[in-house]
């Protein structure tokens, strides 16, 4: 069993929902990733989400977009945020850690360090599970029987518009969780209709035997209850973003921990 597996094996035995925070490596500030990830666990995150920096990051909108030049002009690529996954893991072994990001930054780790290096060294950092934006899931096979080896998931992304053929070929393929992006378009974007998203997990779990974590769309401890009575785990980006972004370093961790609790609270209620 992945530590993702654990975790929400265990939540689920305690009738809990996980909460998963996104950010992006190296964003407000190059340093300061790992003492945020572990500010936000002590605020109650159950898995982090963390991006990986990309200079055409289609799927993601403004608000994640501009984290990730930002992060990208501080010299922030794959190997850095592998560094940062390892000096968290120094002192927390059991918080799941998700790199969220493209093909090309894989692609390019394996062409400067080896095949599947990508996946050799994310597994020795101590990454648990990556979801690849623009990875197809019938393209995935191999990729993802080379991550499980290595005791990582492979994580995909089901959307509005999935048809019921596509959420059986991520069934195949997938482990850990899915992310069901309950808004058509980009990150951070629009509002969040609640009963459509109640009326669309049915369907995914017709077709997908993972835990359904919900993002896109969710911004403050109302909406995360909302859609924490239907999914198994609530995402939560770019609020988040938006609320450090403009913070002085020494004040990053303490205002997303501030922001999460309210959300845990809302969530265990």
């Amino acid at each position: 069993m992945s530590r993702i597996e654990a975790t929400l094996f265990a939540l689920k035995a305690q009738g809990r929902k996980a909460l998963i925070p996104y950010v992006m490596a190296g964003f407000p500030y190059a340093d300061v990733t790992p003492e945020l990830m572990h500010g936000m666990v002590a605020a109650g995150a159950d898995i982090i989400e963390l991006g990986v920096p990309f200079s055409d990051p289609s799927a993601d909108g403004p608000v994640i977009q501009k984290a990730g030049e930002k992060a990208l002009s501080l010299g922030i690529g794959t190997s850095q945020v592998l560094a940062m996954v390892k000096a968290f893991r120094a002192t927390d072994h059991h918080t799941p850690v998700v790199l969220m990001g493209y093909a090309n930054p894989v692609e390019r780790y394996d062409l400067l360090h080896g095949k599947d290096a990508f996946i050799r060294d994310a597994a020795a950092a101590g990454v648990d599970g990556v979801l690849v934006v623009d990875y197809p899931p019938e393209e995935c096979g191999d990729f993802a029987a080379t991550l499980r080896e290595h005791g990582m998931d492979l994580i995909f992304l089901l959307a509005p518009t999935s048809t019921d053929e596509r959420m059986a070929q991520v069934n195949r393929v997938a482990s850990g969780y899915v992310y069901y992006v309950s808004l058509k378009g980009v990150t951070g974007a629009g509002t969040l209709d609640t009963a459509a998203v109640e009326a669309m997990l049915p369907r995914i779990r017709q077709h997908v035997s993972l835990p359904v974590g919900v993002g896109f769309g969710i911004r403050d401890a109302q909406t995360a209850r909302a859609i924490g009575r239907v999914a198994d785990a609530v995402v939560i980006g770019s609020r988040i973003i938006q609320l450090i972004e403009d913070q002085p370093r020494a004040g990053v961790a303490d205002t997303a921990a501030a922001f999460l609790r309210d959300i845990r609270a809302a969530l265990d209620a």
